[in-house]
C-alpha cells in the first residue's frame, strides 16, 4: 500500500486539528456534556471513520479496508476496556464530574502519544526481523491468557502501580481539587493536587494498554497507515463515550474475556503468519513454513465481530440478571415482614380466601381491632 507523502500530511493535520478544537473547548469551559452532546459526537466520530474506511476501499482496495476496520474495531474494543479502568480511577479518587472530562481528555492525549511512539518502533523492528511476529505473537497469547484468568470485570482487578504509590508517597500533596490545575500554592508551599496524581495514573495505564495494543493492530495488519489512523480513530470520542455510558461501562462485565479470545485469536495469526514468513535458522533450517496457513482478513473481521457481539450480549444479560435479584430478595423480605405484622384477623382471612381481597373487605378488615388481652387471674 503506498501512501503519498502529501496523504499523510493531511490525514496528520486533519486529526491535529480536530484534536485542538477538543482541547480549545474543553481548556476554556471545562463541564460534563450532556446526553445529546455526547451522542452527536460519538456520531460524528464513528462516522467519520466509517468514511475513511470506505474511503480506503475505493483508492486502495478491500483488502485494506478490511486490514482498517478490524483494526479499528479491535483498537476501540481495547480502548472501551481502558475507559473502564479510567472509571475507576475517577472513583478511586473522586474526580468531580465537571473536571472528568479534562482529564480523560489528557489520558486520550498521553495515549495517542504512547501509542504512536510504539507504533514506530513497531514498524521499524518489522521491516528489519520478521522473527519479530513471533514475540508479537507469544505477548498477546500470554496476554490473552492473563485477562481470561481475571475474569470478570471488577473494580478489584484494579491496583495502584508503583509509579502512582511513588508519587503518592514522595510528592507534597493535598486533598482538595484546584479546578483542573496541577498545582496549588498553601502558606507559602507548592502541593500537587489530587488531578496531578490522576493525571499519572491515566498515563501509566495507557502505557501498559499501549503494550497490549500494538502488536494487536500489527496482527491486522503492517500497514504504518492504517494502523496510525485506526487508533487514532479508536480514540476519537471516548470522552464522550464515557460519560454517554456511564455505569453502563460496569455491565460489560465478559468484555476482558472477549477480548482475551480476540487477543489470542490474533496471537496465533501472528504466529502462524512468522511461520509462513519465517527466516530463523533454527526453526525448519531458515525457510519458510508453506503449510502454515494465512488466515484472511474477512475471516478476521468476522471473528471479532462475531465474538464482541457475543460478549456484549452475554454481559447485558448477567448484568440485568443480577440486578434483579436483590429486587426479588427485597420483595420476599417485605412480604415476610408485612406476614408478622398482620393481626392474626387478617392472616386468617387470607389463609381462608386463598388470593387477593377485594376493596370492601380489606376495608372492613383493616376496622378491626383486636380484642384486648386480660389477665384471667386477680392477685
Amino acid at each position: 500500500m503506498h501512501i503519498a507523502d502529501y496523504v499523510w500530511y493531511i490525514t496528520v493535520g486533519v486529526l491535529l486539528a480536530l484534536l485542538a478544537f477538543d482541547v480549545f473547548i474543553i481548556g476554556r469551559r471545562p463541564h460534563e456534556p450532556t446526553t445529546k452532546e455526547s451522542a452527536r459526537a460519538i456520531t460524528f466520530y464513528v462516522s467519520l471513520a466509517v468514511v475513511f474506511g470506505l474511503g480506503v476501499w475505493v483508492f486502495s482496495g478491500g483488502e485494506y479496508a478490511g486490514q482498517f476496520f478490524a483494526g479499528w474495531l479491535t483498537e476501540y474494543s481495547l480502548s472501551v476496556d481502558n475507559l473502564f479502568i479510567f472509571l475507576i480511577i475517577m472513583a478511586r479518587f473522586q474526580v468531580p464530574r465537571k473536571y472528568q472530562q479534562t482529564a480523560l481528555l489528557v489520558g486520550i492525549i498521553l495515549a495517542l502519544f504512547f501509542r504512536g511512539i510504539f507504533i514506530a518502533v513497531g514498524a521499524a523492528a518489522i521491516n528489519e526481523f520478521s522473527w519479530v511476529f513471533y514475540l508479537f505473537g507469544a505477548f498477546l497469547v500470554y496476554t490473552a491468557i492473563h485477562l481470561a484468568k481475571q475474569g470478570e470485570n471488577d473494580d478489584e482487578d484494579y491496583k495502584e502501580n508503583a509509579v502512582i504509590r511513588f508519587a503518592k508517597k514522595r510528592l507534597n500533596a493535598t486533598d482538595e481539587y484546584n479546578g483542573v490545575k496541577l498545582t496549588v500554592r498553601k502558606n507559602g508551599k507548592r502541593l500537587v493536587t489530587p488531578m496531578a496524581i490522576v493525571i499519572i495514573a491515566l498515563g501509566t495505564t495507557d502505557l501498559l494498554f499501549a503494550l497490549d495494543s500494538i502488536p494487536a493492530i500489527y496482527g491486522l495488519t503492517q500497514e504504518p497507515f492504517l494502523v496510525f489512523t485506526a487508533n487514532v480513530f479508536a480514540l476519537m470520542g471516548l470522552r464522550q463515550l464515557y460519560f454517554l455510558l456511564g455505569d453502563l461501562l460496569r455491565r460489560l462485565v465478559y468484555l476482558s474475556l472477549g477480548l482475551s479470545v480476540v487477543l489470542a485469536f490474533i496471537g496465533v495469526k501472528l504466529v502462524l503468519h512468522a511461520m509462513h514468513e519465517n527466516e530463523l535458522p533454527f526453526i525448519n533450517g531458515g525457510k519458510h513454513i508453506e503449510w502454515a496457513p494465512e488466515i484472511p482478513i474477512l475471516v478476521s473481521l468476522g471473528f471479532i465481530i462475531v465474538t464482541l457481539g457475543i460478549t456484549t450480549i452475554l454481559s447485558l444479560h448477567k448484568s440485568r440478571n443480577t440486578q434483579s435479584q436483590p429486587a426479588e430478595v427485597d420483595t420476599a423480605d417485605s412480604t415476610e415482614a408485612g406476614a408478622e405484622t398482620a393481626t392474626p384477623a387478617k392472616a386468617e382471612a387470607a389463609q381462608a380466601g386463598g388470593g387477593e381481597l377485594d376493596e370492601a373487605t380489606r376495608a372492613e378488615l383493616d376496622n378491626i381491632q383486636e380484642p384486648e388481652q386480660t389477665n384471667s387471674k386477680k392477685s
